[in-house]
């Protein structure tokens, strides 16, 4: 995941509204979102090369997302996967902050990484490379591959587009997906230095990225209703067309 753009508690109806693209080589195999037959409780696109997962959500009401924090000089030998942090997450009962009270301990055996995490008690926020938790309060947030909310072109892009989606009455989610497909590319003199050269840092920086070998590979969007009910919709992408899948669920009392 590259890039998720969220609304917490700022909606009469929503507790979370969340939407995010997730950029990886398109060599990767991956699993369509669905609910796991190993773990039905769990509802999200599987990586099949790690195990693990991107973004998912719960039916006990747990949702967790992750971005890579990008910067070559971090990178670890053979690191474990994070995605495992995610489905970890989701397969637990405990709570969020305990969590990551955990994961602060043991959170450099990973390449760098974001993590946004949280259940009906509170949303966190956790990267490895600070080393710090945060428990987040309502507003409107941003993450690419730095850290929250830093200021990168494609976040501050990507909240003003999704901003109008988010303060509707009956949020648009295809509206979303769309302005997830954005591919302004800013200029030169505004582009972060992460250490990848000025081609990549050029085609890393549109919201939706494409290239020969990596790029965009899925959109998606979270409503976490007041009611406990969850929507989520995956469009997925192979390059020339795209699928899009929609399913819900009740968060379990």
């Amino acid at each position: 995941m590259c890039l998720i753009l969220f609304s917490y508690h700022q909606h009469p109806s929503y507790r979370l509204i969340l939407a995010a693209n997730r950029d990886e080589f398109y060599s990767r195999p991956t699993a369509s979102l669905a609910f796991w037959k190993d773990e039905p409780n769990i509802l999200a696109g599987r990586d099949l090369q790690g195990g693990g997962t991107w973004l998912g959500v719960s039916k006990k009401g747990r949702i967790a997302a992750l971005t890579n924090y990008r910067d070559p000089s971090l990178m670890i030998p053979d690191g474990p996967s994070r995605g495992h942090l995610v489905s970890g997450f989701l397969k637990e009962d405990g709570s969020a902050d305990a969590f990551f009270t955990r994961l602060k301990k043991n959170g450099k055996q990973y390449d760098g990484f974001n993590m946004v995490a949280g259940d009906r008690g509170g949303l966190f926020y956790y990267s490895n490379v600070q080393n710090t938790i945060i428990h987040l309060k309502p507003g409107v947030f941003g993450i690419s591959n730095r850290f929250l909310d830093t200021p990168w072109p494609k976040v501050v892009r990507g909240k003003a587009l999704l901003k109008p989606f988010f303060e509707m009455d009956n949020p648009d989610a295809d509206g979303m997906l769309d302005a997830l497909s954005d591919q302004v590319c800013p200029p030169d003199a505004e582009l972060p230095d992460t250490g990848v050269g000025t081609e990549w840092e050029r085609i890393l920086s549109p919201l939706f990225i494409t290239s020969d070998v990596y790029g965009t590979r899925s959109s998606s969007v979270i409503l976490v209703g007041k009611n406990h009910e969850v929507v989520f919709i995956e469009r997925t992408y192979d390059g020339t067309e795209h699928e899009t899948r929609k399913l819900s669920m009740k968060i379990e009392k």
